[in-house]
Protein backbone atom coordinates (compact mmCIF):
# COMPACT_ATOMS: atom_id res chain seq x y z
CA UNK A 1 0.00 0.00 0.00
CA UNK A 2 1.28 3.44 -1.32
CA UNK A 3 0.50 6.55 0.83
CA UNK A 4 0.60 10.02 -0.64
CA UNK A 5 0.99 13.39 0.34
CA UNK A 6 1.31 16.72 -1.78
CA UNK A 7 2.96 19.68 -0.68
CA UNK A 8 3.12 22.84 -2.65
CA UNK A 9 5.00 26.15 -2.09
CA UNK A 10 3.23 29.15 -1.15
CA UNK A 11 5.57 31.46 0.13
CA UNK A 12 8.79 32.29 2.41
CA UNK A 13 9.12 28.84 3.68
CA UNK A 14 5.50 27.55 3.73
CA UNK A 15 3.72 25.14 2.00
CA UNK A 16 0.07 24.07 1.67
CA UNK A 17 0.50 20.32 2.74
CA UNK A 18 -2.61 18.13 1.28
CA UNK A 19 -2.88 14.80 2.87
CA UNK A 20 -6.03 12.97 2.39
CA UNK A 21 -8.39 15.56 0.99
CA UNK A 22 -7.33 17.74 4.52
CA UNK A 23 -5.43 20.97 3.82
CA UNK A 24 -2.79 22.81 6.32
CA UNK A 25 0.44 25.04 6.37
CA UNK A 26 3.87 23.69 7.26
CA UNK A 27 6.62 26.48 7.87
CA UNK A 28 9.36 27.33 9.86
CA UNK A 29 10.08 29.89 12.41
CA UNK A 30 10.68 33.06 12.01
CA UNK A 31 14.29 32.82 12.89
CA UNK A 32 15.08 30.75 9.89
CA UNK A 33 12.74 32.64 7.41
CA UNK A 34 9.41 31.34 8.33
CA UNK A 35 6.25 33.29 9.14
CA UNK A 36 5.14 30.72 11.38
CA UNK A 37 2.20 29.73 9.55
CA UNK A 38 1.55 26.37 10.84
CA UNK A 39 3.65 23.21 12.95
CA UNK A 40 7.14 22.38 12.02
CA UNK A 41 7.39 19.46 9.82
CA UNK A 42 9.91 17.61 12.50
CA UNK A 43 7.10 18.17 15.50
CA UNK A 44 4.36 16.79 13.45
CA UNK A 45 6.09 13.59 14.54
CA UNK A 46 4.92 14.20 18.10
CA UNK A 47 1.49 14.15 17.14
CA UNK A 48 1.70 11.28 14.95
CA UNK A 49 2.71 9.29 17.58
CA UNK A 50 0.04 10.56 19.97
CA UNK A 51 -2.32 9.97 17.17
CA UNK A 52 -1.51 6.71 16.45
CA UNK A 53 -1.38 5.25 19.77
CA UNK A 54 -4.89 7.15 20.91
CA UNK A 55 -6.95 5.94 18.42
CA UNK A 56 -5.79 2.78 19.48
CA UNK A 57 -6.47 2.91 23.22
CA UNK A 58 -9.67 4.98 22.71
CA UNK A 59 -10.86 2.12 20.46
CA UNK A 60 -9.61 -0.59 22.72
CA UNK A 61 -11.12 0.86 25.91
CA UNK A 62 -14.51 0.72 23.82
CA UNK A 63 -14.33 -2.92 23.02
CA UNK A 64 -13.87 -3.29 26.78
CA UNK A 65 -16.73 -1.18 28.07
CA UNK A 66 -14.47 0.74 29.68
CA UNK A 67 -15.79 4.66 30.44
CA UNK A 68 -14.24 7.68 31.21
CA UNK A 69 -14.62 10.86 31.32
CA UNK A 70 -11.65 12.70 29.28
CA UNK A 71 -8.69 11.07 27.66
CA UNK A 72 -5.92 13.03 26.21
CA UNK A 73 -2.07 12.39 25.50
CA UNK A 74 0.69 14.36 26.35
CA UNK A 75 4.19 13.69 24.19
CA UNK A 76 7.91 15.35 24.76
CA UNK A 77 10.63 14.38 22.18
CA UNK A 78 14.14 14.64 23.45
CA UNK A 79 16.40 16.32 20.44
CA UNK A 80 19.88 15.47 20.18
CA UNK A 81 22.72 18.53 19.86
CA UNK A 82 24.18 17.20 16.62
CA UNK A 83 23.27 18.97 13.25
CA UNK A 84 20.98 17.91 11.61
CA UNK A 85 18.99 17.32 15.41
CA UNK A 86 17.25 13.96 15.72
CA UNK A 87 14.62 13.15 18.52
CA UNK A 88 16.36 9.96 20.74
CA UNK A 89 13.81 9.66 23.02
CA UNK A 90 9.95 10.28 23.60
CA UNK A 91 7.53 9.77 26.49
CA UNK A 92 4.46 9.80 26.09
CA UNK A 93 1.44 9.87 28.72
CA UNK A 94 -2.20 8.54 28.79
CA UNK A 95 -4.26 10.70 30.76
CA UNK A 96 -7.94 9.70 31.73
CA UNK A 97 -10.79 11.48 34.10
CA UNK A 98 -13.44 9.65 35.25
CA UNK A 99 -15.23 7.59 38.25
CA UNK A 100 -14.82 4.46 36.71
CA UNK A 101 -11.65 4.12 35.78
CA UNK A 102 -10.44 0.39 35.56
CA UNK A 103 -6.34 0.79 35.07
CA UNK A 104 -5.79 -3.17 34.89
CA UNK A 105 -7.73 -2.20 31.60
CA UNK A 106 -6.11 0.82 30.36
CA UNK A 107 -2.73 -0.44 31.02
CA UNK A 108 -4.27 -3.37 28.88
CA UNK A 109 -5.01 -1.18 26.23
CA UNK A 110 -2.41 0.96 26.04
CA UNK A 111 0.35 -2.49 26.01
CA UNK A 112 -1.45 -3.65 22.79
CA UNK A 113 -1.28 -0.43 21.13
CA UNK A 114 2.63 -0.03 22.62
CA UNK A 115 2.92 -3.94 21.39
CA UNK A 116 0.95 -5.22 18.74
CA UNK A 117 -0.75 -1.73 16.89
CA UNK A 118 0.64 1.35 16.48
CA UNK A 119 2.82 1.65 13.47
CA UNK A 120 4.22 4.86 14.14
CA UNK A 121 5.64 3.26 17.53
CA UNK A 122 7.07 0.26 15.42
CA UNK A 123 8.63 2.92 12.91
CA UNK A 124 10.10 5.16 15.85
CA UNK A 125 11.92 2.43 17.70
CA UNK A 126 14.17 2.12 15.11
CA UNK A 127 15.80 5.49 16.07
CA UNK A 128 14.27 6.21 19.42
CA UNK A 129 13.48 5.24 23.04
CA UNK A 130 9.83 4.86 24.27
CA UNK A 131 8.81 5.79 27.44
CA UNK A 132 5.03 5.79 28.80
CA UNK A 133 3.18 6.55 31.53
CA UNK A 134 -0.62 6.20 32.79
CA UNK A 135 -2.30 9.14 34.64
CA UNK A 136 -5.45 8.77 36.37
CA UNK A 137 -7.85 12.01 37.42
CA UNK A 138 -4.92 14.49 37.34
CA UNK A 139 -4.77 17.78 39.10
CA UNK A 140 -6.38 20.10 36.85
Amino acid sequence: MIHNTILRYTKGLSFDVELDGHHFDVDADAEFGGQDRGPKPKKLLLSALAGCTGMDVASILQKMRMPFDEFWLEVDGDLNEAKPSVYTSFAIRYCFRGKELDRSKIEKAVDLSQENYCGVTFMFRNFAKIETEIVLNPAP
